[in-house]
């Protein structure tokens, strides 16, 4: 099911679909300390229809009961187990590779402390402490001297770890500096690259469906380059929500490897059947909407009754182009057609 590069069609809803539902958190389920708007029912509708959910974050700040606790203070159903993190993936990496007690130099916060520990290594905050590895991961109380003593291990010759290469997180004042932006530092000060443990890697995502025992596993998040690749790394179907990061104009840019399976404005969208395409020539139609590249542009030909579905058709026929000729059409009017439909929405600019 998930091999084609462009979107699919299902007649049941997701949660009926798939028995494990794995949930990257920041813009999906929260932005900053709030839930999303109708995260934690629409979770709970989920759950009620038989599925499991399971969360799955490159956030690599906090450990997994911290986060736990915090999504039941969003009201979102959620055991200390539920949570998998790329700092539980970093830290099994090392496991692997080093002796039970060496120390790691941590560039990053209290989520790879704990991590470390459990895999049985010893975190360490400076290159004082002799540490024989270095892995890094976000936090947002990062300072330039544990990015020096990052810097230091590095050029040392230490094998490194990212926990990830996000850019950018979300807040609820848009994007800000991720974990990728304080890597980029070190490389930029080392011309060395790190080893990447989190997503786009498919490890989080196979693990987890491992631990569940997951046999029908669907992937949700907001990032192509992230949650979206690595759903499809791991051959397993994604679903994007424009609740985050990434919005209408970058489905249309997104090339085959970082493409969602299925497209929805929020979580409310794993309780919906989901309109496949149909593709004639250069003219794609998903339910009542229909759309074409003319002219280097994303061209609606009928807006239809439902402002997803011309999302739908506008970026598969993104897609076709894109693919037979190399080149990214337009979709301002595409974006101007679904604000003209349905006034302000989660689309983007």
């Amino acid at each position: 099911m998930s091999s084609s590069s462009t979107l699919i069609g299902l007649d049941r809803a997701p949660s009926a679909e798939f028995d494990t539902v794995l949930l990257d958190l920041d813009g999906v389920v929260y932005i900053g300390p709030e839930a999303v708007p109708g995260a934690p029912e629409a979770l709970d509708r989920v759950r009620a229809a038989g599925a499991r959910t399971a969360f799955v974050t490159n956030n690599a700040s906090r450990p997994p009961r911290v986060v736990a606790a915090h999504l039941r203070e969003l009201g979102v159903h959620a055991e200390d187990d539920d949570v998998v993190n790329s700092a539980q993936a970093a830290s099994a990496l090392f496991a692997k590779r080093l002796p039970a007690g060496s120390p790691v130099l941590v560039v990053g916060g209290a989520g790879l402390y704990e991590a470390l520990d459990e895999a049985g290594l010893k975190p360490v905050g400076s290159m004082d402490e002799s540490p024989v590895a270095v892995v890094q991961g976000f936090t947002p109380d990062i300072d330039w001297k544990l990015l020096v003593e990052g810097t230091r291990a590095v050029r040392a010759g230490l094998p490194w770890i990212a926990t990830n290469m996000d850019a950018t997180v979300p807040t609820p004042y848009g994007p800000a500096p991720g974990n990728g932006t304080m890597v980029q530092a070190v490389i930029t000060a080392t011309q060395v690259q790190p080893e990447v443990a989190g997503k786009p890697q498919p490890t989080l995502f196979l693990e987890a469906a491992a631990r569940y025992g997951s046999q029908r596993t669907i992937v949700v998040g907001d990032r192509l380059d992230t949650d979206l690749e690595g759903a499809r790394a791991a051959d397993m179907v994604g679903l994007v929500v424009l609740t985050g990061v990434h919005r209408v104009s970058d489905l249309i840019a997104a090339g085959a490897h970082t493409r969602p399976h299925l497209i929805a404005r929020d979580l409310n969208g794993l309780m919906d059947a989901h309109n496949g395409p149909q593709i004639d020539g250069a003219v794609v139609t998903v339910g009542t909407s229909r759309a074409r590249v003319e002219d280097g542009a994303v061209t609606v030909l009928e807006a239809g009754e439902d402002a997803l579905d011309l999302v739908r058709a506008g970026v598969v026929a993104a897609w076709e182009h894109a693919d037979a000729s190399g080149e990214t059409p337009d979709g301002q009017e595409l974006l101007k057609a679904l604000y003209a439909k349905e006034g302000d929405g989660p689309w983007g600019r």
